[in-house]
């Protein structure tokens, strides 16, 4: 096969995955490889690295908490077959189990990790076309690193690799060695089944290793490589809560530096994070301590931020979000949303519209050009275009069994602390006036009043309230002498018999 074939075709016959272990250190209840980094289970990204080779059999060994890891494999990557490792008794153990599953199988097999996932697919790739080129029989990807502490180390016979001697096995002058076996091969498939069964726990943990396959191979004359990797960091795995948030920093600030490559102002780096699933244009800003979830996209010249986070949001072209919590909601273009916004399920803005400081939405539908500015609860709304909803306004939606939805027309205007009881319609072009509680329609250009007539009691204050500061100001902006120190009351009951009659 050619160099331009090989790296055409990448295809090989198997991959397997690792993903059996019980993941101790973790202390969790979830499976160790359905811990998150940018958004995506680690199982996930080894599963994307892996079907960048396009192989025919995709296998995924698992043990420990298998329900959860199949379970999450049946909606991220259905083409998986599992293979049960019933007992964790090591890596080669754990190939074991997975070629069970692919009996009589011939051509080139990977073995990676569940819990690598830093690790990119054209780094398989290139191991896969390197292991053909050569004419190896096996082929490790290897990494030279500042700490070898705990892995398994590479020794070479000239430029081939004579065995891999893990970390509890090696003698001081192979611990000195910085050449790291990452864990990740290819196999010809007659070979690893000849070598698999040929291992023995004869080692410091009591485990079949995988890297013994190494030796049976070297000692049986068969050539087997090397392939160095420069990005070391894709090679290093997750087995604490610490290493998990240490590959999730590195993961974001490669996926900030493809963004920021591709034309998006990022402030502050150290305090953005985005999932891998989220879609930026050119000429997007984003402040810092700005958070960016889930499957969200935003538009060109869009600016987003400082302290917001949006999960599975579309902000249109140069709409403003500052201070916002979002989540799957539609901001369209040109839309401002904050300071101090929350914005629920099913929110939609419209072009040019508004929603300010300290509004909550939830199913509101808000047309072009509105205004829901501030301190307002907008939720099963529908409002028109052009219309203004004034600070304070409730959305009384429920009703203690049900939720209704209320509609505010074009161009109308909802005074301020208002209250609309849902169900009501409020017609293009009308007006409530502020401090209303609506409980009827409202037709196209009415005023709907719905309040307590004022009524001013004169005198309350010198009968009810006299020898107080209150009523020496009263007193003294009506020209009149100051009461006598210690008269009336300073209770808050009712008026009495006379002031309540008036």
């Amino acid at each position: 096969m050619s160099e331009q074939t090989v790296a055409e075709s990448p295809r090989v016959a198997a991959v397997v995955i690792m993903a059996a272990g019980a993941g101790t250190r973790m202390k969790s209840a979830t499976a160790k490889v359905l811990h998150k980094l940018s958004g995506r289970s680690m199982i996930s990204w080894a599963v994307d690295a892996a079907s960048f080779l396009d192989p025919e059999h995709l296998v995924v060994v698992v043990g420990h908490q298998r329900e959860q890891v199949e379970a999450h494999l049946a909606e991220v990557a259905p083409q998986a077959i599992t293979a049960l490792q019933a007992e964790q008794r090591g890596t080669g153990d754990a190939v074991r189990a997975g070629l069970s599953v692919l009996p009589g199988i011939t051509g080139d097999v990977v073995v990676t990790s569940g819990d690598v996932p830093l690790l990119e697919g054209a780094t398989l790739r290139d191991l896969v076309q390197a292991h053909r080129e050569e004419g190896n029989r096996v082929t490790v990807l290897t990494a030279v690193v500042p700490d070898p502490t705990g892995y398994g180390r590479i020794v070479r016979d000239g430029d081939a690799v004579a065995r891999i001697v893990e970390q509890k096995d090696a003698s001081d002058a192979e611990r000195d060695i910085a050449e790291i076996n990452a864990g990740i091969y290819v196999f010809d498939a007659g070979l690893l089944a000849e070598g698999i069964a040929s291992l023995q726990a004869g080692n410091a943990q009591g485990e079949l290793y995988l890297t013994d396959v190494i030796a049976y191979a070297s000692g049986a004359g068969h050539r087997v490589g090397a392939r160095v990797l420069a990005d070391y960091l894709q090679t290093e795995g997750v087995n604490d809560r610490i290493q998990l948030a240490e590959r999730g920093a590195e993961l974001n600030r490669r996926l900030l530096r493809h963004w920021m490559a591709a034309g998006v102002t990022i402030v502050d780096p150290a305090t953005t994070w985005i999932h891998d699933g989220v879609d930026l244009a050119e000429d997007v800003t984003l402040l810092p301590n700005t958070s960016l979830e889930g499957a969200t996209s935003v538009g060109r010249g869009a600016c987003i931020g400082p302290d917001t986070t949006l999960v599975d949001v579309e902000v249109g072209e140069g709409a403003t979000v500052v201070r916002t919590h979002a989540e799957l909601a539609v901001i369209a273009d040109g839309a401002t949303v904050g300071p101090f916004a929350y914005l629920r399920p099913g929110t939609e803005v419209g072009e040019k519209a508004k929603v300010g400081a300290f509004v909550e939405t939830k199913k509101a539908v808000i047309g072009a050009g509105s205004k829901v500015p501030h301190l307002t609860y907008c939720g099963d709304a529908e409002i028109g275009e052009g219309a203004n909803i004034g600070a304070g306004t409730i959305f009384a939606n429920y009703d203690g069994v049900t939720k209704n939805t209320s509609t505010v027309g074009n161009h109308s205007f909802v005074g301020s602390d208002s209250v609309l009881v849902a169900p009501v319609h409020i017609a293009d072009g009308a007006y409530v006036a502020a401090g209303s509680t609506v409980t009827g329609d409202v037709g196209p250009g009415e005023l709907a009043v719905a309040r307590g007539k004022q009524r001013n009691i004169a005198g309350w204050v010198a009968r009810r309230r006299a020898g107080t500061a209150t009523d020496a100001a009263a007193r003294a902006a009506l020209g009149e002498p100051s009461s006598p120190s210690g008269g009336g009351t300073t209770s808050l009951g009712a008026p009495d018999a006379q002031e309540a009659a008036q």
